[in-house]
């Protein structure tokens, strides 16, 4: 989850960006093993992901301007609106479980450095950095020609409540001059290593159509929130 929210949960402004990328776990031997591929649009604050194989598969929609959380089925031509409160409140859960599991992040001052060398990664120069706290290790390569910021990442983990038990991460996340196009993870739970490495192979700054991030026509809306009054389950 910790690894996905920082490789995944991106946006950017206006008129948008699209892009693919892998995320896998690292091998005791260096080596990653094979990853989950992902495509991902995303428009102000509005984002579409997909998994990465045949185009049209089913959708995560998340509407941050909105508070609303679509998931796409095309094969059933389904749509269901699920419930966001739910959703913001499983995702505060995990990441407090997460950080619980590292030794605590919350309020943890985090240190922030340049890496020496720069990479190419899609096409794009990027400069290094190392954000590191007592049990965790984040190295990220931005890319400053991407017209997106890793401070709009910060944006969605504080809507989604993540940001409560992250804080630290959070703010250091913020402060990046530019969007990360590979980022490596390496977290000690309960005293055991563990490292994933998230990259992206291609990304475009285009326009994004509106409907990417809608019910479409003629589709079946099922509506999963509660109820006014309502305790959700």
């Amino acid at each position: 989850m910790f690894a996905t929210l920082l490789a995944l949960v991106l946006s950017a402004p206006a008129p948008g960006l699209y892009f693919e990328q892998t995320t896998a776990l690292v091998a005791n031997d260096g080596a990653p093993a094979q990853g989950v591929r992902s495509r991902v649009w995303c428009a102000g604050r509005r984002m579409r992901l997909e998994a990465g194989g045949p185009a049209g598969g089913p959708a995560l929609v998340l509407r941050l301007d909105e508070g609303r959380a679509l998931r796409l089925d095309p094969e059933a031509r389904l749509a269901t609106e699920l419930d966001a409160a739910r959703l913001r409140a499983r995702s505060a859960s995990d990441a407090a479980v997460a950080a619980g599991l590292m030794g605590g992040l919350g309020e943890e001052r985090l240190r922030t450095a340049a890496l020496p060398r720069e990479r190419t990664i899609a096409g794009h120069a990027c400069q290094g950095y190392r954000i590191s706290g007592r049990s965790f290790v984040v190295e990220t390569w931005v890319a400053a020609d991407v017209p997106a910021r890793a401070d709009v990442f910060a944006d969605f983990l504080e809507w989604s409540g993540a940001a409560q038990a992250l804080t630290g991460l959070v703010d250091a996340v913020r402060a990046l001059p530019g969007f990360p196009l590979e980022t490596r993870v390496r977290v000690s739970v309960l005293g055991e290593p563990r490292e994933t490495v998230s990259t992206v192979t291609v990304i475009r700054a285009e326009a994004v159509p509106a409907e990417r991030f809608e019910v479409p026509a003629g589709w079946r809306l099922v509506d999963e929130r509660p109820e006014p009054g309502e305790v959700a389950r």
